[in-house]
């Protein structure tokens, strides 16, 4: 390594099941981009998961959050298995480390690449390209609430949603930044005519938003019919702001329209940088095919690239886009689920060559 290397510190959390696949995959990806663009990757492990639930009865030690704060990103699988519950997996490691970290804004690109075939009739990559902003750390994701009665038949369950001005505020402010760098508008997911409380007070502050940032045209749809939109008229977004509930759905809905779950990143950032921002594809731990090497790794590298973007590296994360597009376009080296003939290693040897 030259003095003049970029180094950036790395925690990579593989997870289970085809987390440990992906990760891998990604990683080597990642590893020829930073030769091609003079930087250095530090990776350093941690066994936090399902597996390790079972074993000792915690996803992550109690110094988890500490520890993972002194590094420049974090790499994450996926986390989650049948013998676990998904309350235990999920508020054992992935919450914590959300909000701990203040990783407050969730941001999932949803794009069509050549080659993908969409589910959606006539589409083409020209017409389903937008992000999804989700809030991340508040709203209706609260541990605010309980049970009453538990077991007998006046039992209850009480659910409160948290949303505060400084948390709604802040989420606006990073769909109208990204909005500035694509094609200026953003649409507000609501439900304002049901729910009376919180999502007029989210409609009030997506209002202030539009005043802090003008030149960003607007719109706005209750959840269920932009989830319809979604569908029948995907070319109209560019960027959306959701809570933390409707973010969820609408993030998981937008890589179907695009063809694949398999290929959906994500950011958790923590756009003050105050510490760590995470990324991981989204498409689950798969137990039915891990184990097998026929996991779609696109996600992962995509993830990758969000975070060498984050990290200062736009270049590299473009570069790795454009190899990641160029493998999903041939069905050679597409896997499986997107009815392409290639297993995780030969996707991963086509991104290569395609990195040169």
């Amino acid at each position: 390594m030259t003095v003049s290397q970029r180094r950036h510190r790395i925690a990579t959390i593989p997870g289970d099941g085809i987390g440990h696949e992906v990760i891998a995959a990604g990683q080597e990806v990642l590893e020829a981009v930073a030769r091609r663009f003079d930087f250095v990757l530090d990776w350093t492990e941690f066994d936090w998961s399902c597996n390790r639930f079972e074993k000792t009865g915690q996803m992550m030690p109690d110094d988890g959050i500490s520890t993972v704060r002194e590094f420049d990103g974090i790499y994450l699988g996926a986390v989650g298995w049948p013998t676990v519950p998904d309350h235990e997996s999920l508020w054992g490691l992935l919450i914590p480390l959300r909000r701990e970290l203040d990783l407050y804004a969730n941001v999932r690109p949803v794009k069509l690449f050549e080659g993908v075939k969409c589910p959606l009739a006539g589409r083409t990559p020209e017409d389903i390209d937008f992000v999804v902003v989700r809030e991340n750390v508040e709203g209706e994701y609260s541990k605010i609430g309980g049970r009453l009665y538990e077991g007998t038949p006046h039992e209850a369950a009480n659910q409160v949603a948290m949303f505060t001005r400084h948390g709604t505020d802040r989420i606006m402010d990073v769909a109208f930044d990204i909005a500035k760098e694509r094609r200026k508008h953003v649409t507000s997911a609501t439900k304002s005519n049901g729910i009376v409380h919180t999502m007029p007070f989210w409609d009030e502050r997506f209002e202030a938003a539009q005043e802090r940032h003008p030149g960003i045209d607007t719109s706005v749809y209750h959840i269920d019919i932009l989830t319809a939109h979604f569908v029948l008229n995907p070319d109209r977004f560019d960027v959306v702001v959701a809570s933390n509930l409707f973010g969820d759905i609408l993030s998981d809905l937008g890589p179907a329209v695009a063809g694949s779950i398999g290929i959906a990143p994500s950011a958790n950032l923590n756009p003050a940088r105050t510490g760590p921002s995470m990324f991981e594809p989204v498409h689950g731990s798969a137990p039915d095919i891990a184990g097998q090497g026929i996991a779609n790794p696109a996600a992962a590298v995509w993830a990758g690239a969000m975070m060498l973007d984050h990290l200062g590296e736009g270049d590299a994360a473009e570069a790795l886009v454009n190899a990641m597009a160029a493998t999903l376009a041939n069905e050679d080296t597409r896997t499986a689920d997107l009815q392409g003939s290639a297993n995780t290693k030969t996707a991963v040897e086509a991104m290569l060559s395609a990195l040169g």
